[in-house]
């Protein structure tokens, strides 16, 4: 039987933060990759690393002569509550993880759960229901959930690290933007503010759990079999953020229509109540530089909203999901996210 909130504190009040919001912010974090080894350094007999470091992309994609035409595709994720049902968290966890796969065109094959627990302070058994939320999305994406690793740890988390496969021939990556072509957004933008106010308040938002636990796997089939070949999730560095780093990597300007971008029914009362992350401030900070925009302040961090388990961002229509935007050519030395 899972422990009720009475019995052990609401889960969100043991993380300083929630979800992708408490992710390291952008520029801390390319500035900590930038020493470490890219393209060109792998060891000998390894395969070949068709992405790595180098573009923050959401997956590492590696080739073996054994397999042809096949890439394996490799990540991790994990983050703390972000919402105060244990069953629910690990489901929003486990969806989270699969979709970095999802983003690059493959599919998951095999995962392991990554569980941080505080053992003295919540009860073994909310930890079960976590664990059963994960197993339970892995079987709907029909991915193999085998172990995994544990640890005693003072703030909760839970995500999984997750193997899958590709057709190399329709790998998306964030690289492979070209200009002229529409952005495609698979799931409305919100839930970081409403993760926000839950984490404040209490209350609970079943539309942002819903999002929150919806595979993007049809969602890639669809940006593939529409032959996209440049897509990436949008989760903790928010839709201006994930969307930089892909016109950057890509080498062209995006173009957003702020009146197309959905949202979660609730978010703008949140964010009116003011139920904004550090998350979502620092990713509006970071993108700021390469901003061109007469918006008000209010519609840029909706923008920068850091999700958690978001949508895919994909370089080309996808059937159902609303087109927000498209890529331009790069106008200047370095890139510019133009929000109209």
């Amino acid at each position: 039987m899972t422990a009720t909130p009475h019995q052990t504190g609401r889960l969100t009040s043991y993380a300083h933060g929630g979800g992708c919001a408490c992710k390291i912010p952008p520029g801390e974090l390319e500035a900590v990759l930038a020493g470490l080894p890219g393209r060109g350094t792998a060891p000998d007999g390894a395969g070949t690393l068709l992405v790595g470091l180098d573009d923050g992309d959401d997956a590492a994609v590696v080739t073996s002569p054994a397999t042809p035409g096949v890439g394996l595709v490799a990540t991790a994720d994990f983050f703390t509550p972000v919402v105060d049902d244990p069953y629910d968290w690990g489901r929003i966890a486990a969806t989270n993880a699969l979709s970095d796969v999802y983003a690059m065109g493959g599919t998951p094959l095999v995962a392991v759960n990554l569980l941080c627990w505080p053992r003295d302070l919540l009860p073994m058994d909310v930890a079960a229901e976590v664990l059963r939320g994960g197993a339970d999305v892995g079987r709907l994406a029909g991915c193999h959930v085998a172990g995994g690793h544990s640890v005693d740890d003072p703030e909760p988390k839970y995500g999984m690290a997750v193997t899958g496969l590709v057709d190399v021939e329709r790998l998306l990556r964030n690289d492979a933007g070209v200009a002229g072509v529409p952005l495609s957004l698979t799931k409305p933008l919100g839930v970081g503010v409403l993760n926000s106010r839950h984490k404040a308040t209490g209350e609970v938002f079943p539309q942002a759990v819903d999002a929150m636990t919806t595979l993007n796997a049809e969602a890639s089939r669809a940006a593939v079999a529409a032959g996209a070949r440049a897509a990436t999730d949008v989760t903790g560095f928010g839709l201006l953020g994930h969307l930089l780093k892909m016109a950057r990597a890509s080498g062209v300007d995006a173009v957003v229509d702020a009146a197309a971008v959905p949202y979660l029914d609730g978010v703008r009362d949140a964010l009116r109540d003011g139920h904004v992350s550090g998350g979502t401030r620092r990713n509006l900070d970071w993108v700021r530089p390469h901003l061109a925009s007469r918006l008000g302040e209010d519609e840029l961090l909706l923008l920068a909203d850091a999700q958690t388990s978001g949508g895919l961002l994909v370089a080309g229509e996808v059937p159902g999901a609303p087109v927000v935007g498209e890529l331009v050519p790069r106008r200047g030395a370095s890139v510019e996210v133009h929000v109209r």
